[in-house]
């Protein structure tokens, strides 16, 4: 008898016979309590923080390309990440699952969009951790035009490791996050160009 695949999956953390998919993170729950946190001028206590501005380009058409690629996930692919989502990621609500690693012995990075600005000189969103998601919190990724011509791509997270196993990775973590950041930079950097 088959057994049935729960709602939301019970994955092992480093993704052997991973069998997750979009729909299984359809009606998840977030993996904490501050949705929406990226987008308050504080970010919430008991986490760790990231607040960083890069420059990326200059005027309205390095903006323009880099607005779009932002809605493209291309931040997340030029980190090396593959990127499955259920929509856009200028849609509230759209789920997104990506993978680090090798296929079948990756690790799955569940999240969900929670809020998108559309202005006509600031474009970007903010997305949640699922449950699976080996950290717990919220990114941001925006872009903006400033009034001298700088396009600036702002990045924000607060998170927290999620369980005992990422725990005891913690210093490989981090430097995993680091360098995700970087690569996140360097590929907005190369789309708005």
């Amino acid at each position: 008898m088959r057994r049935p695949v729960p709602r939301v999956p019970q994955t092992d953390p480093v993704g052997v016979l991973r069998r997750a998919t979009l729909e299984q993170f359809a009606d998840a729950p977030f993996s904490y309590p501050e949705v929406g946190g990226t987008r308050e001028t504080g970010l919430p206590g008991g986490y760790d923080h990231v607040e960083r501005e890069h420059l990326i380009g200059a005027g309205r058409a390095d903006f323009d390309r880099a607005a779009a690629a932002v809605f493209r996930w291309t931040a997340q692919r030029g980190a090396g990440l593959r990127v499955q989502a259920s929509g856009p990621a200028s849609t509230p609500g759209t789920v997104v699952l990506m993978t680090a690693g090798l296929r079948r012995l990756g690790l799955d990075i569940p999240c969900r969009v929670v809020w998108v600005v559309d202005e006509p000189d600031r474009r970007g969103f903010g997305y949640g951790t699922l449950p699976g998601h080996p950290e717990s919190g919220e990114e941001s990724f925006v872009v903006s035009l400033r009034p001298d011509g700088s396009v600036i791509y702002e990045l924000r997270a607060f998170s927290r490791l999620a369980d005992r196993f990422a725990r005891l990775g913690a210093p490989v973590g981090h430097r995993v996050q680091t360098l995700a950041l970087d690569r996140y930079v360097a590929a907005m950097r190369r789309a708005a160009r």
